[in-house]
């Protein structure tokens, strides 16, 4: 079974509802969750926010974020996270934002950055890592990160 059919099938189990918010990886997220039969049970859709006006207008990234930490960072993470968790009304979210390359790195944020924030209403983890290789090998391990992100916070929401 897939990352995604084994997280969807967790989440039908819990009753638990899935929203994301991609920001480096487009979509990707949103289509593997959405490429499994049954989906629509519990993932509720996902926003596609590469902007930061978008960030910043659908899921109230604050402005302050933004200039003082940058889109990729943290704390926009954790703030899209928050935003989406509030626009959607699911219990569970997930949030990445990064530097896909292969432009647009610095020595800061290199082509590979990229956080990840996964969490509920009532509480959130956030990672930041520094993937290798090219755009489409960046945004394919973020979003597996995330996957077992979220697999194992649904592991400590069982405990």
């Amino acid at each position: 079974m897939t990352s995604e059919g084994a997280l969807l099938e967790r989440l039908k189990r819990k009753g638990m509802t899935l929203a994301v918010a991609e920001s480096c990886t487009g979509g990707l997220l949103g289509g593997r969750i959405t490429s499994v039969e049954g989906s629509s049970d519990v993932f509720l859709g996902g926003v596609i926010c590469y902007s930061n006006r978008l960030k910043r207008d659908l899921l109230n990234v604050r402005e302050d974020t933004l200039n003082s930490h940058g889109a990729v960072s943290e704390n926009t993470a954790r703030e899209m996270l928050s935003g989406l968790l509030e626009r959607t009304g699911s219990d569970l979210g997930i949030a990445i934002t990064g530097v896909a390359g292969p432009g647009g790195g610095s020595p800061e944020k290199p082509v590979g950055r990229v956080f990840i924030a996964v969490g509920s209403h009532s509480g959130s983890r956030v990672a930041g890592f520094n993937f290798d290789g090219d755009r489409e090998m960046v945004q394919g391990q973020a979003v597996e990160e995330a996957l077992e992100m979220m697999m194992m916070l649904l592991d400590t929401k069982a405990r």
